[in-house]
């Protein structure tokens, strides 16, 4: 039995669109299936808490990485659930690492070869994440977004983004990796799993999904003249191996705000001012 959770929002509609296809495929190969349409913010992690307590359960999540993140924080018995993703977010970020297809056919076909392999997620008391999380520009580009109420979608999200670039700040935070702890001030940060933030921007360009540890992205602090020229790089994910970016892995990671600076994590934005993240390796199934 497949138990297919879809975010009727998500990618402004595309995930229930793609359902007809989703719906045709499993038909055709005879595969049962049950749809579980979330209705609020939340949603997706209540059915996965529910499900995830019976013995070989699929969830195939339709969505992006919102609805992935709500998931994989709703499983309570990783041994008896196996995960398929099926991309139709904005974003869809995380996939851009873990190899799954954007084509809902193909993404579709994977779930349906029965292939399994393991997938690591970042645990952190009572948040998991899946993608990425950290902290910096593309937080108060969040920040400023949730704020706009005269402008909607790609206009209100370019308005954030050239504000926060207007007025730029820089975070002040304290980094624990391995035991190793530094004080810093960073125009962005990135805790990997996967390695794209906001729709194809690589700050991890290094990350791999499966091997059991953590990439640490991120840019400095610098002089404001030089923000435009190296976000440029940046978008490249040049920004590695320069005097002002890099990149490193770690298997703990304990980041901490010094200033009042916010976390997301997937994309949602939390409250906590520290974070204690941990890789989890070997748990998760997936459909690859």
């Amino acid at each position: 039995m497949y138990h297919i959770i879809v975010n009727p929002q998500g990618g402004k509609g595309k995930s229930l669109k793609a359902l007809a296809t989703v719906e045709e495929m499993f038909k055709n190969n005879n595969a049962q299936y049950v749809v579980h349409t979330t209705e609020y913010a939340g949603h997706a992690t209540e059915i996965a808490k529910e499900l995830s307590q019976n013995p070989d359960t699929n969830i195939v999540v339709m969505g992006g990485d919102g609805s992935f993140h709500e998931v994989l924080c709703g499983i309570d018995n990783f041994d008896n659930v196996t995960l398929g993703l099926i991309a139709c977010g904005s974003g869809n970020d995380f996939i851009k690492k873990s190899g799954h297809s954007t084509n809902v056919k193909e993404a579709v076909q994977t779930v349906l070869n029965g292939k399994v392999g393991y997938v690591d997620y970042m645990e952190m008391g009572k948040y998991r994440c899946l993608n990425v999380g950290g902290g910096g520009m593309d937080v108060d580009v969040l920040l400023k977004y949730a704020q706009c109420k005269t402008l909607k979608g790609k206009a209100a999200y370019y308005y954030s983004l050239f504000y926060t670039l207007l007025h730029t700040r820089f975070h002040h935070l304290r980094i624990t990796a391995d035991g190793v702890t530094k004080d810093t001030s960073v125009f962005m940060i990135g805790i990997g799993n996967g390695g794209f933030i906001g729709g194809g921007i690589p700050i991890c360009p290094n990350a791999v999904v499966d091997d059991g540890l953590l990439n640490v992205g991120y840019v400095n602090e610098m002089k404001k003249s030089k923000i435009l020229f190296r976000l440029v790089k940046f978008l490249k994910g040049k920004h590695v191996g320069t005097e002002w970016g890099g990149e490193y892995t770690a298997k703990k990671i304990t980041l901490e705000a010094l200033d009042d600076s916010r976390f997301e994590l997937d994309g949602e934005i939390i409250e906590d001012t520290k974070l204690d993240i941990e890789v989890v390796h070997g748990k998760l199934k997936m459909f690859r």
